[in-house]
């Protein structure tokens, strides 16, 4: 499994932004598609966004759409997640995800390999 390391989380005001950021351990490797999820107290973790590696090809949870940015840097097997105009909602552990090879079917319901231990995010007055 790849390693992966999140970072960028914190406590933020609603309307604020946060970047997170995931890179994966191993430089050499490449990677079919990153994606991010995310999961409240009590609740089940749900996915945010993810992108593809050879097209850049993104997609994105209706809820965050239009607020949430997702990019990747190849040369450092690493993406973010930039996240504009929060909202108390989107108060989670947010987790990233590594899928190595080919899988079939839509961006959003890509099956991953590896998952990384999350970051806190509180969007709290």
């Amino acid at each position: 499994q790849v390693q992966l390391v999140e970072s960028g989380g914190g406590l933020v005001q609603p309307g604020g932004s946060l970047r997170l950021s995931c890179a994966a351990s191993e430089r050499t490797s490449n990677f079919y598609a990153m994606g991010w999820f995310r999961q409240a107290p009590g609740k089940e973790r749900e996915f945010v966004s993810a992108i593809r590696r050879f097209d850049g090809s993104t997609a994105y949870a209706d809820s965050v759409k239009g607020r949430f940015t997702i990019s990747k840097d190849i040369a450092e097997n690493t993406i973010y997640l930039q996240m504009n105009i929060l909202k108390p909602e989107d108060t989670a552990v947010y987790y990233c995800a590594h899928r190595k090879y080919f899988s079939p079917g839509s961006i959003a319901s890509i099956q991953y390999d590896s998952w990384g231990q999350g970051t806190q995010v509180t969007v709290s007055s």
